[in-house]
């Protein structure tokens, strides 16, 4: 039936006749009799052709549709004539056509169709050369399959070239550079066209022929390596050629040719060193046009963008000759210097490891050109010093300088791009670099430094200059200052953002004000916005900066907010910046300017547009506090501006027809204004409250108002709520069901500030239920959740005006949700201190007694048939809370349970050991025991219940052990005689919890009474060499909680512990020496004068594990919180750390932990080490031959790295210091060889290695680009590496992780842009994505 179908259509095309009725009883046999009639196809009406067109393109596109061999070269015919036809309409819809029908014909036809396009095209008349290119493109883009493709491309790049070559004889050459074998290939298609080639092609053609090679390149690029060469001596040509738009599309099709996207191989490097040689040698020649010139330094920059790091090597002689052209170039020729600034910016971005020992140069150069302005003077005096804000008068404008022809502003705009791309690409220079330049002023005071010639150009005469939007590198380094306007403005914040010195920017504050004032009086709104998007960037890096400059800035800030021809975008710029300045400077500095910044501020809350309201809305709740910032003190007459500003912010909050972000904000703002202003709103909160209500009502606005009413509750105002408060509790307690977490959360915070302040006013039966609501919020699937449920009974139960039935209730809803909380492994932090807190409070309610708690603790210990043995942290929280039950309950109670915890460890004291004994009886019982052994069910009974009583025994000594260091930390146990000694008795148990555990309480025990049981503990140490390492972390404990709790030893107790501590430093346990140093460490954080000098001077020891403890000692002392051992260690720190070169490893292993820590935890202490420390930390990640040695085990040999554990902290450490010191670490000497050293490496650096290159591919993508080729076989190697069939599950799983990290890896470099530059890792990818294994896990990678 299709035959039939089309057959009907094509006797349409034939006759020239259409009827609504078709006619589809022609068979094939009558189509060939009739013929193809050319004059009769050109004699009809063009509607019938357009409708059988049309009907024709209906049927390709059906899916059934099929084609025989004969049908198909009569249609395709059909369709290629049709391409020819008069009418435009007709025309294209043939082009239509040609898209389902490549992909239904074969080969043969594509190609003749092919042939019959590019004939048309090179020889055909001009009118057709149009559609026969779009044909052409068509046919290109629509090849069903790679082999198709392939003949297509055969078939047509000869014509091609030969459409873009001027002469045949060029052709000529051209082939007969080529390879016997190539030339076989090209000699069928060309050999009959050279002999009627013209001599010379029209321009028309040759640009039509190159668009036609981008996209071949585009779609089939990776199909034409071997054509490389070829096409590229065709190609080079055009850029000489004197015609504009061919030197342009010459330029557009090599840059395809080596485009990543558009080519699988790219260019090889030979033939990328041929065509830069070639373009160089032509920038070289004096006597080479200008529009040449200009040409062959755009296709440099194409080049360099397109293929990437790739063409680092001939930097080398590209930049000079750029340098050289901007210096040199004729004043008129400014675009010649904008071009060479471009292809420089492109140098910058994609090969920042070549370019290195050019940047000094071409950062003179920016710094140079960004106010190259020859046409126009400007003295560069220094702006006087009057800030104050002049309105200029109108016609300013019409004396200012403008000549359409001055294009001079482009060069200022590539140099102002080039120096951002310098500061974006170099990020461990800047500071280095800001230093410098800074330095350089003071020397050669003809130069200035970077910032202040920004500066200086805020005064930039030219609009695109001035404002520049598109800044895609740093949008790549995902910098917070990617949408700025104003590019001077931008890259001066860039400064200010990654890590420079502050107090050099801090110095330029005020001439940065005086300029941006000035920008403030422009007209342009663009310029407007940019200034305000820099004064806010500079309040975000210098809070409190602009303290002195409030008085200048304000006419500015009202007339963008108050002039009609503000614009929103400057509306919204401004109330931006005016809330951050208000958010971050005293309150007092704003109140000499508060008249005139508030009008404009209220005013804005009445625009129409949302999103100026909604930010009006939050400047507001900044004047609020700034307006009264003390509620007690009266330094500034406020009531003024308290009723304008509730007005404003009333009328918002009643308008139910407006933008959610409005109603959000109008209902936080109005929380503020009553909280803050209630005292004087007397008459308008009874209208103004029910409002709030209403809103909490309101699914959309409810949690806003939830937080809300938690402000005005917290008022030291005491806001008189009784005309909503019963309705307030009654909505929170039934947001307490809803599925909302956020609103769950607010939910209880408002309701416990509520119940502080109003509990008077509210009943107890709002208390039972708000308890029996808050029971079911109390476990560990959410923790903190639960630690602000438990805080809301807590502030229940201690209130006193609660009746009975409030305790009562907790006990019975509550408790049992605590208890079951208290066994979770998940406890800790704010959750366990509310829980510790809770059954503090229960003490002391009258429905539960001392007794029934602390029996429900101490069962909460036992194993349960539903969960099994409770976790070893779930002890520790029971002891904690059964020591705060203790000392809430009194000392009597205490004392009690402390000797019912001893007379346990003494009971169980006898069966620590279990070791057989005599029996000393007759052995009937043994004989006994050896029937029962006969009966194995017996003996499955016996020892469950053996091994049940074992694990009780245990448990009652272990948790005994802890309550009893809990109970000693927080209270002085001395008066319990002889403490110590039952406790250092369980140091003989068999089981190693219950040495720990003893341990830690006899520590603990010790932090109650220090002068009794310090010396004790010390004197075991000494005495007890089998006891040394639990007595050592009993130590331990002791120093750490005094670091904790600063609390101070006593001279001679520093002495004793050092001195004994400084004593065991070289003992051969590994385990006796990391508690050594820990102790060590933590008692310099108490007495850092002493301590610091000491371990100073044993890093000289001749014994490696004394400098070893010594180092790892200074690790524990480097914390998070500030510390007085900071200022003692600093100029010291390096003694330590430079043991990284140490000969010993465990030495210098001890070296990275400890520089670790300090990246980690105190950056400062490192940064000004790193230039010399990183070199020595990268020597760390080799392997070491010396480290590798063979242990003979008989029947085999085992390898053992003993440099494995080194190389891991080594990698480890440079992972920490990317995440705090990127500014000072030079990625690309660290990829290549060591980062590329440890990906190939054991299972456990290839690890963290993995983590460091996902790092490095997000911050410096530059970088990793540039050895990408290098990185994928490492990669590819251990995502197909499989385990040994007879490998354990411990192995497979190690694997598995091993090959999901990498390819987290791979899924960080696939997003860098221009990765695909790399042919190695593009076939990576499609390997990937080949493999069903693989491209599942990595979907599932891309996916978390």
């Amino acid at each position: 039936m299709a035959n039939l179908a089309l057959t009907g259509i094509l006797e349409k095309f034939v006759f020239g006749f259409y009827s609504v009725r078709l006619r589809f009883v022609f068979y094939k046999s009558h189509f060939h009799a009739s013929g193809c009639n050319a004059m009769q196809m050109t004699g009809k009406d063009k509607d019938y052709r357009y409708m059988a067109t049309s009907d024709l393109l209906n049927e390709l596109n059906k899916e059934g549709f099929k084609l025989d061999v004969d049908l198909e070269a009569k249609l395709s015919n059909i369709v290629i004539q049709q391409l020819d036809d008069a009418a435009g309409d007709v025309s294209g819809l043939a082009v239509k056509c040609l898209v389902p029908l490549v992909k239904k014909i074969h080969e043969q036809q594509v190609l003749e169709m092919t042939n019959k396009l590019c004939d048309k095209l090179l020889n055909g008349k001009e009118q057709n050369r149009d559609i026969a290119s779009i044909a052409v493109k068509t046919i290109v883009a629509e090849v069903p399959n790679a082999t198709v493709a392939q003949s297509v491309l055969v078939s047509i790049s000869p014509k091609l070239i030969r459409g873009i070559v001027t002469q045949a004889k060029l052709t000529m050459r051209l082939l007969l550079a080529r390879s016997p074998k190539e030339l076989q290939r090209f000699s069928m298609g060309i050999s009959s066209m050279i002999g009627h080639a013209p001599l010379a092609m029209g321009t028309e053609i040759k640009c039509e022929c190159l668009d036609i090679l981008c996209d071949v390149l585009h779609k089939y690029g990776n199909l034409m390596a071997s054509d490389h060469e070829v096409l590229l001596r065709a190609l080079l040509p055009q850029l000489n050629t004197n015609q504009a738009s061919v030197r342009k599309k010459a330029v557009s099709c090599i840059g395809k040719a080596t485009d990543p996207t558009s080519l699988a191989s790219s260019l090889s490097d030979d033939l990328l060193a041929k065509a830069t040689v070639e373009i160089i040698q032509l920038l070289k020649k004096q006597t080479t046009k200008s529009e040449i010139t200009r040409t062959n330094i755009q296709m440099i920059g194409a080049l360099s963008r397109a293929v990437g790091y790739r063409f680092g090597p001939h930097l080398g002689d590209a930049v000079p000759i750029l340098i050289n052209y901007c210096n040199n170039a004729s004043e008129n020729d400014e675009e010649l210097r904008e071009y060479s600034l471009q292809a420089l910016e492109s140098f910058l971005l994609r090969c920042p490891r070549d370019i290195s020992s050019y940047c000094d140069q071409i950062l003179h150069l920016t710094l140079e050109f960004l106010s190259h302005d020859p046409n126009f003077t400007d003295n560069m005096e220094e702006d006087t010093d009057d800030e104050s804000y002049v309105e200029e008068e109108d016609d300013d404008s019409a004396n200012e300088y403008t000549d359409d022809e001055d294009v001079s502003w482009k060069v200022r705009r590539a140099a102002a791009k080039c120096l951002a791309a310098l500061i974006v690409s170099r990020p461990e220079m800047l500071s280095r670099l800001y230093e410098e330049l800074v330095a350089r002023i003071e020397i050669l005071r003809t130069e200035r430094p970077a910032c202040p010639k920004l500066i200086d150009r805020f005064k930039e005469r030219e609009e695109n200059v001035k404002y520049y939007n598109d800044a895609p590198s740093m949008e790549q380094k995902r910098l917070p200052l990617s949408a700025f306007a104003d590019r001077n403005l931008f890259i001066l914040s860039i400064i200010a953002t990654l890590c420079s010195p502050r107090y050099l920017l801090k110095q330029e504050v005020a001439k940065i004000v005086r300029s941006v004032n000035k920008q403030l009086r422009e007209k342009s709104i663009k310029t407007k916005v940019g200034a305000f998007s820099v004064l806010k960037e500079l309040v975000i890096v210098l809070p409190d900066c602009l303290a002195e400059h409030i008085g200048s800035l304000t006419p500015g800030i009202e007339k963008a907010l108050c002039d009609k021809s503000s614009t929103s975008n400057l509306k919204i710029e401004a109330l931006v910046f005016t809330r951050l300045v208000l958010a971050s400077h005293a309150p007092p500095v704003f109140h000499p300017y508060i008249k005139a910044i508030s009008a404009p501020i209220i005013s804005s809350v009445g625009e129409r547009y949302y999103k100026v309201t909604a930010e009006a809305l939050r400047v507001c709740g900044e004047l609020v506090r700034v307006v009264r910032p003390d509620i007690e003190v009266y330094d500034f007459d406020f009531k003024p501006y308290v009723h304008p500003i509730y007005a404003a912010i009333m009328s918002r909050l009643t308008n139910q027809d407006q933008d959610q972000e409005v109603k959000e904000c109008a209902i936080s703002c109005m929380g503020l204004v009553v909280s803050t202003f209630g005292d004087h709103l007397g008459a308008e909160l009874p209208s103004c409250l029910p409002v709030l209500v209403d809103r909490m009502g309101n699914e959309i606005t409810r949690l806003t108002a939830v937080k809300a009413f938690a402000v005005i509750a917290a008022s030291p105002l005491h806001i008189d709520l009784s005309c909503v408060l019963e309705h307030v509790i009654s909505e929170l307690t039934a947001f307490l069901r809803k599925a909302n977490r956020a609103l769950r959360q607010a939910t209880l915070g408002t309701l416990n500030t509520l119940i502080v302040g109003y509990g008077d006013k509210i009943g107890s039966a709002a208390y039972e239920v708000i308890v029996v609501e808050l029971s079911t919020l109390i476990s560990d699937s959410d923790l903190h959740m639960a630690a602000l449920a438990l805080e809301l009974c807590c502030t229940l139960m201690a209130d006193k005006r609660s009746g009975p039935n409030v305790g009562l209730t907790v006990r019975n809803k509550v408790l049992p949700q605590a208890l079951t909380l208290i066994r979770s492994s998940l406890l800790q932090g704010q959750a366990l201190l509310a829980l510790r807190n809770f059954f503090t409070a229960l003490v002391y309610s009258a429905n539960t007694s001392f007794g029934v708690l602390l029996d429900s603790l101490l069962s909460a210990a036992k194993p349960s048939a539903q969960t099994g043995a409770v976790a070893k942290q779930a002890l520790f929280s029971i002891a904690q809370c059964v020591a705060v039950l203790c000392l809430s309950a009194g000392d009597k109670k205490c004392s009690s349970t402390v000797n019912m915890l001893t007379d346990i460890l003494k009971a169980d004291s006898s069966t620590n050991s279990l070791v057989p004994v005599d029996c000393g009886t007759d052995h009937r019982c043994c004989d006994h025991v050896e029937s029962t052994y006969k009966k194995p069910y017996m003996l499955s009974i016996i020892l469950y219940y053996f091994l049940y009583g074992t694990y009780m025994l245990k448990a009652k000594q272990h948790l005994s052990l802890l309550c009893l260091g809990e109970i000693g930390r927080r209270k002085d146990l001395s008066s319990h005689d002889h403490i110590e000694n039952i406790v250092i008795e369980s140091f003989q148990s068999p089981f190693e919890e219950i040495k720990s555990a003893a341990s830690y309480a006899l520590g603990n025990i010790a932090v109650g009474n220090l002068p009794k049981y310090l010396p004790f503990i010390l004197d075991k140490i000494d005495n007890q060499q089998k006891k040394q390492y639990l007595l050592l972390h009993s130590l331990k404990e002791v120093i750490v909680r005094q670091s904790v709790d600063k609390a101070e030893f006593d001279d001679s107790s520093v002495d004793k512990i050092t001195k004994l501590l400084f004593n065991h430093c070289e003992s051969d346990e590994e385990g006796v020496r990391n508690v050594v140093a820990e102790c060590l460490g933590k008692i310099a954080l108490i007495e850092p004068g002493k301590l610091v000098p000491a371990l100073k001077e044993r890093t000289s020891s001749p014994a490696a594990f004394t400098r070893a403890t010594v180092v790892i000692a200074v690790k524990y002392s480097i914390v998070e919180r500030q510390e007085k051992i900071d200022e003692i260690l600093y100029p010291e720190i390096s003694t330590f750390l430079m043991l990284i070169k140490d000969q010993d490893r465990h030495v210098r292993r001890a070296a990275v932990l400890a520089l670790s820590t300090a990246a980690h935890n105190k950056p400062n202490l490192i940064k000004s080490l790193l230039p010399e420390l990183l070199p020595l930390l990268y020597d760390q990640t080799v392997i070491k031959k010396e480290l590798i040695r063979t242990v003979d085990l008989g029947p085999f040999k085992h390898t053992v790295d003993d440099g494995l554990e080194l190389r891991k902290a080594a990698f480890e450490c440079v992972d920490t210091l990317l995440d705090s010191c990127l500014d000072q670490v030079n990625p690309s000497s660290f990829l290549v060889p060591y980062l590329l050293s440890g990906l190939d490496d054991h299972y456990d650096v290839k690890m963290p290695c993995h983590l460091i290159l996902s790092k490095l591919a997000d911050k410096c993508p530059s970088a990793v680009l540039a050895v990408l080729d290098s990185l994928v076989d490492p990669l590819h190697k251990t995502i197909n590496f499989r385990p040994k069939q007879d490998a354990v599950k411990q192995e497979v799983d190690r694997n598995e992780d091993m090959i999901r990290s990498a390819l987290r890896a791979i899924a960080s470099l696939n997003q860098i842009s221009g990765g695909d530059c790399s042919h190695k890792f593009k076939n990576l990818m499609n390997e990937i994505g080949k493999s069903k294994t693989l491209s599942e896990k990595y979907s599932s990678i891309r996916n978390e």
